[in-house]
């Protein structure tokens, strides 16, 4: 699909796999719009590339709803990526044996999944209503699991299952929005560089990657953004996860 003159949105977009993400298409010929929370560095995100920010909470259907507006005013709404999300770990039981608060488990979920099936159906809407681009249909959606939908680790239930759903919906949605032209795929990456990643001491970012079969290296947020670049050329990609991931499949713990 040809982007040029179009509009894209990109949850998470102040940092991270996002802003590569929107860098890219940036320069794929799009007007991107970042979406992340007011308190983020989505204005001066935006600005380096000549995008626009909208703030919103992915998991509120009018703050997404807004932001999607904002995007749509730029041009027809051919591509949205959801990046946003969190990665906070939490265990079954606490120390001491007793269940972790259910709010730490629901948080991520929200977030996560909810927040993913939200900027889902909001940005489904405004494809829906844009004439065809000929073949290539309305547009493509791309959302991020993880590894850990497939190989969750010990204290990652509620960030596997948030994952794990992504990739679970990936399909029956894209069924769904076949009929309007519209295809759905979902990347699982492995251990990004990412904001979250980058905060550990250098050692330890260096182990991570040294687990990693080929290139035994953390994955580098260009690498996601050109994927995602390579799924809105393919016209026929659509409904499937793809792993981003080095061939790693991750230990226990």
């Amino acid at each position: 699909m040809d982007i040029t003159g179009a509009s894209a949105l990109v949850t998470g977009g102040a940092s991270g796999l996002g802003f590569a993400t929107a860098q890219r298409l940036a320069d794929a010929g799009a007007a991107v719009t970042i979406v992340d929370l007011p308190t983020s560095a989505g204005a001066e995100a935006a600005a380096a590339f000549g995008g626009t920010f909208a703030a919103a909470d992915v998991t509120d259907p009018d703050q997404v709803a807004a932001a999607v507006e904002v995007a749509a005013a730029s041009g027809p709404l051919r591509v949205v990526v959801s990046c946003a999300g969190i990665g906070q770990p939490a265990k079954v039981l606490d120390r001491e044996g007793a269940p972790t608060p259910l709010a730490e488990f629901e948080r991520i979920v929200r977030i996560n999944l909810i927040g993913t099936y939200n900027v889902v159906s909001q940005s489904a809407a405004s494809m829906a209503r844009t004439d065809p681009a000929g073949d290539a249909g309305r547009g493509v959606i791309v959302n991020t699991a993880s590894v850990a939908a497939f190989d969750g680790q010990i204290g990652q239930p509620g960030y596997a299952a948030s994952k794990g759903g992504v990739h679970a919906m990936t399909l029956p949605i894209a069924r769904e929005l076949a009929r309007y032209g519209i295809r759905v795929v979902t990347i699982a990456p492995g251990i990004m560089e990412t904001p979250m990643l980058k905060g550990l001491p250098q050692a330890a970012q260096d182990s991570l990657g040294q687990q990693v079969p080929h290139p035994a290296r953390l994955g580098r947020p260009d690498e996601y953004a050109r994927l995602v670049a390579a799924i809105v050329d393919n016209d026929y990609l659509n409904g499937e996860t793809i792993r981003l991931d080095g061939a790693i499949r991750m230990a226990p713990k």
